[in-house]
Order: C-alpha cells, then structure tokens, then sequence
C-alpha cells in the first residue's frame, strides 16, 4: 500500500488516508521524505489507474481551504490539517485537469467511471448548475448505469441519488411525478450496458455551462472581487455570482505565458496585452499555478501525437470495447432467444388452458351423452319388458281364444245331439198321432193337446232357438247358441284392441305360434337385437370423432511513400467527417430531448423558487443563453472576439 518504510523504534510512522469517489484507502504509511507524487503514484497503483494526468490529490489546510497536493515539494513541507485523533494525513483523490471531448480521449474504462461518479456528485451538491431538464435526462442515464434495463423488479428511485435539490424545489410536482418521468427515459436506454450510460451522461454533462470549470477568488488592481476559471478550453474571469457567463475568456491559444511575481499573476496574450490579478488567498496561489500550467500542458499534449503508452492502451481499450461489444450481443441474442422462449411458453400455456377448457367441454358432453344412453338403454330395457309383457298377454289370449274354440266345438256338438233327439222326438210323436188316428174327436182334440204339451215339455227352448238363429242372423249358421256366439264376440273384440296399440295387423295375434318355440323369443329378440346395432353405431362416431388435442507467386514492389502518406491523410480526414457528422447527430439529439424535457415541466415551474441567490442568477443567464441559441462553446467565441 503505497510502500513500507523501516523505522527505528523512536519513529513513529506517518499514515495518509486517501478518498476516491468509489472507496477509501486506510493508513498509507509514508515516510517524511516523500514528496507528492510518491503519495500520487501509490494510490494509483494501488486503485490499477493507468490515466493519471487527469486526477491529483486534494487536501485542506489549516485555513480551511481545499489546496492541490504539489508533486514536487515534500508532504510535510506543505500546509496540510492533521487528524487531531490520530494524526492522520486526509486526502481526496479528485479529477484535476479535464478533456476537451469526453469520448475520444478517456480511454479505459476505470478512468470514465471515476468522472461519472465525480461529475454527478458535483451536480447533486449544486456546485455544478444543471437545467432541470438536463438534470432528469441525466438521471435516466445514472439509474441505467446503476441498475441495468427499466424493469419492474426495480424499485423505487431514490430522487435524492439522482436530482439536484434546487431542481426539485423549483416545480410542483411530487415524488412519483419525477420518478414517472425519469422512468420514461430510462426505458429509451434499454439495452445499453454500464460502459455505455456512463459515456452518454458524461456525453450530456460535458456541455454544461459550468463542467470541468475549477473557481478561484481574485481581485484586479482596483480591488474588484471576480473569479478566475480554470477549464480545458482556457481562463474565463467571471464578475458577482454569475458562473456561466466569463467576463472576458482567454482561451489557450491566445495565452501567451502566465508568470506569478510579487504575488501577482501575470497574464501575457499573443496582443502582447498583460492582465494582472491576485488571489484572495496567498495559500491557494501554488494552487492556481500549478492548475495553469498543467492545464495548459495537456492542451499542448492533445495536440501532439499519442505516446506508446496511450497507444497501448488505445490497443487494449479497442480489444475491451470488441469483447464487451461481442458478449453483449451474445447476451442480447440470448435475452432475444429468452423473450422468444417466453413468448412460446405464452402461447403455449395459453393453448393448454383453451385445451384443458375444450376437453372439459368434451368430458361433459361425453357424460351428458353416456347419460342419455343409458337413459335410452333404460328406456330400451323397458320397452323391451313391456314388450314381452304384451307378448304373454297375447299368449295368454290366444290360449283363452282356443279354450273359446273347443267349448264352441263342444256346445255345437251338443247341439246337435239336441236337434237329432229332437227331430226323433218329432217321428216318435207323429208315429203317436197316426196310431191314434182311429180315436174319437174329443180323445183326438184332448190326444193332439196332450202331444203339443209333451213336445213342449221335452225342449221348451228349442223352437225359439231355431226361430231366433233363422230371423236374427242369416248369415250365420243354423247351429250352436246366440249365447255362444256372443262370448266368442266379446273375445274377439280385445285381440282387435291390443293390434290397434301395437300398430300391427290382427293376424299377427290369430297366426299360430309352433310350439317348439317360446313366444317371448319373437320379437323382444328383434327389438334387442336393434338397441345393440344403436350402440354400435354410437360407439363407431365416437371412434371417428377428431382429437381434441389438439494470390500468385509474382512479387510485388515495395509501394511509394508519397502515396502512402497521401492515403493516411485521406482516410485521417475520412474519419474526421464522420466523427464530425456523428457529433453533429448527437448535438442534434441532445438539444431534441432537452427540448422535450422542457416543454414537459415548464408548466410545473413555481412562480417563487425557494434556492439561493446564486441559482437564481444561473437559471436567468441559462434561460437567456437558450432563447438567443447559445452554448458554452459559442458563448466562449463571442466573448473572445
């Protein structure tokens, strides 16, 4: 950490603590002898910092006043505050010279996260002035940098790590109004990696009026109070609190020297016109000096070709930005590939969902239809029991019809004894009467008489049988009993009644049935054998229903220089273009968003903003500079000429 030195036992070790703006480093033993720059080079190896011309150490002294650690002068020799606790050498490890242009000359990475997390601190203290719209835009950019793509696993923003307080006092607007629209921007920056948001913030926070500016108290030879500032650009002398607008700017190119005498500085330009001033404190002049003269030493430096040093480094950042740009795109076709996946198994949960509906669907139908199959099996079942309850009955009758035959039989026999021994009765009377022909006419009268009688007694029915039979129906025949025909009337009458509600033929139920054949095997046979072909067919369309589921060997010349060179300087100029046109199209995109984000709070914007003084003054001077179309560039060139 920095080095070990070996003391003797009546040393006591001097330890230095040095903050950076990502941690901080504890008790760095250094020895009395060490100069600045020893301490310098420690910490930058201990943090692996290859870009140390941007950075130095800071510190306060004992007027309370932040002072540049000189590299050339001993620790001890400078007027530094110890740690009244332990004795402790506090520093701060800040950026001290800044670039002109961001992207093309911070190189590594470590080196841009350092400006991020110093440039946004500065912002959210108010020592840097930010519009309010540049400020949510910036914002959008640091959420991204910090947390990745705008999901809803984030939670919610802290606006303290992100917006100015002055920015916030200014509208009314509340918390989760700021937060809807940093998040709005956040989603535009989907996809950028961390590298990638910290670039574009410094890209946005590199054109504000007061970036990279370092402010120094003076007074002129008329005791006037101003501020010297210090940028990459060159020195701007800036009256009252006015930050933004330099009361007149010298930029580098027109500075001729800077000699500091009698404690004055003496500023020399290429018009061979001097202007002195003084600082308002004599311990920060070393500060001020040093601060010129390495500005201006690194203006010199942008301007010469690149040491072997950056070269390899350039090297090795092209090869970083290839790999890095190589596994985002494998992680974006992967996150593609994810979404896709996820997609699928969207729609393929949502198609198992309507599936499962559809064999729900289908599971009921088939329940309401094995239902009404048994109902109509049921149905079937009784229909064949009646049926063969109905066939019994016409068994049963047809018996009784045959029993109605045979006594029909027997009575006509009887009969016709009746009317033989009648018609013998009639000849044995006759034979009688002629036997008696010889009697007298009274005996004859009283004879004849007693004959009739004795006819009469013998069958008193049988006259009015035959005269009935021969009056009341001819068509039938001379034998058997009005009686008997009505009985066999009265049974013909029912087999006439169950045709009618069977819908068959009488015959059917007077045809003789063999009697090697039961009578329950005619037709509940066939009726059962149709419920069994209905099943079958019922069971073959289910069967046919669809699923638900649904070079050569010449040698070549050496070639020319002259076209070599003439080459290089066409393809140095082809790329100057396009960096120029790309700056152009961001400068472009830029001013449209910071459009927009003002447009969009404009109409927030307190009447009496509750800040100091100073904010007051820079938000009228940014207001002015933005209606007239200026920036910090143009402004810089008016003021020059």
């Amino acid at each position: 950490m920095g080095g070990f030195s070996i003391f003797s036992r009546n040393t006591k070790p001097i330890y230095a603590k040095v903050s950076t703006m990502d941690a901080d480093l504890e008790k760095i033993v250094i020895e009395k002898t060490w100069t600045g720059r020893h301490l310098f080079e420690a910490v930058c190896r201990i943090i692996g910092l290859r870009e140390t011309w941007y950075f130095g150490l800071q510190f306060t002294n004992k007027k309370n006043i932040p002072c540049w650690l000189q590299n050339d002068k001993t620790i001890c020799g400078q007027d530094i505050q110890k740690d009244t606790s332990d004795g402790t050498f506090n520093f701060l490890f800040l950026v001290k010279f800044y670039p002109e242009d961001v992207e093309p000359e911070i190189i590594l990475d470590a080196t841009r996260h350092l400006f991020f997390l110093q440039i946004r601190e500065a912002i959210l203290s108010m020592n840097l002035y930010c519009s309010p719209e540049a400020s949510v835009l910036l914002a959008s950019f640091a959420v991204q940098a910090m947390h990745g793509d705008c999901t809803e696993e984030v939670g919610p923003i802290d606006l303290d790590k992100h917006l100015p307080k002055s920015v916030i006092d200014q509208y009314d607007m509340s918390a989760d109004m700021w937060r809807d629209r940093i998040k709005r921007w956040w989603s535009r920056n989907a996809g950028q990696s961390r590298e990638e948001a910290e670039l574009e913030y410094l890209r946005v926070a590199q054109d504000l009026e007061m970036y990279g500016i370092l402010y120094y108290p003076i007074c002129n030879n008329k005791e006037t109070d101003l501020h010297l500032g210090i940028s990459a650009q060159g020195l701007g002398i800036y009256k009252g609190v006015n930050r933004i607008t330099p009361r007149p700017f010298f930029s580098w190119s027109e500075i001729k020297n800077i000699q500091f005498k009698n404690r004055k500085f003496h500023m020399k330009t290429v018009d061979k016109s001097t202007i002195s001033f003084r600082s308002r404190e004599t311990s920060i002049d070393s500060s001020i000096l040093d601060l010129c003269i390495g500005t201006h030493n690194l203006y010199l430096r942008r301007r010469q070709p690149d040491t072997l040093e950056v070269q390899q480094m350039r090297s090795q950042a092209k090869e970083d930005k290839q790999r890095r740009a190589a596994e985002q795109a494998k992680v974006a076709l992967e996150r593609k590939e994810r979404q896709q996946m996820e997609k699928e198994y969207k729609e393929m949960k949502q198609k198992v969902e309507v599936m499962t509906l559809e064999l729900m669907k289908a599971q009921e139908n088939i329940r309401k239809a094995e239902e009404a199959n048994d109902q109509l099996a049921e149905k079937a079942r009784h229909s064949e029991h009646e049926t063969l309850m109905l066939y019994k009955q016409k068994s049963e009758v047809e018996a009784e019809c045959n029993r109605l035959s045979m006594n029909n039989m027997k009575s006509e026999e009887a009969l016709l004894r009746m009317e033989r021994k009648a018609r013998e009765a009639e000849i044995l009377a006759k034979q009688m009467s002629m036997s008696l022909a010889d009697v007298s006419l009274d005996a004859n009268r009283k004879m004849t008489q007693y004959s009739s009688q004795s006819a009469l007694i013998i069958d008193p029915n049988w006259h009015q049988q035959v005269s009935g039979h021969q009056s009341g129906h001819p068509g039938m025949p001379s034998t058997g009993s009005f009686h008997q025909l009505q009985s066999l009337d009265t049974h013909t009458h029912p087999q006439q009644m169950m045709s009618r509600s069977l819908n068959m033929p009488s015959s059917a139920f007077s045809s003789p049935i063999p009697s090697n054949q039961p009578l329950s095997h005619q037709q509940p046979q066939q009726m059962s054998q149709n419920t069994q072909a209905h099943q079958q067919q019922t069971q073959v369309q289910n069967q046919n229903q669809p699923p638900y589921y649904g070079g050569s060997g010449m040698i070549i010349p050496p070639p020319d220089p002259s076209i070599s060179q003439i080459f290089e300087q066409q393809t140095t100029l082809m790329e100057l273009e396009k960096s120029r046109s790309e700056y152009e199209t961001r400068a472009r995109i830029f001013k449209e968003h910071l459009e927009e984000l003002r447009g969009d709070i404009d109409g927030l914007k307190r009447d009496g903003n509750v800040q100091n003084g100073q904010h007051r003054e820079h938000d009228a001077v940014h207001a002015q500079n933005v209606a007239h179309g200026f920036d910090k560039f143009t402004t810089m060139r008016m003021v020059s000429r």
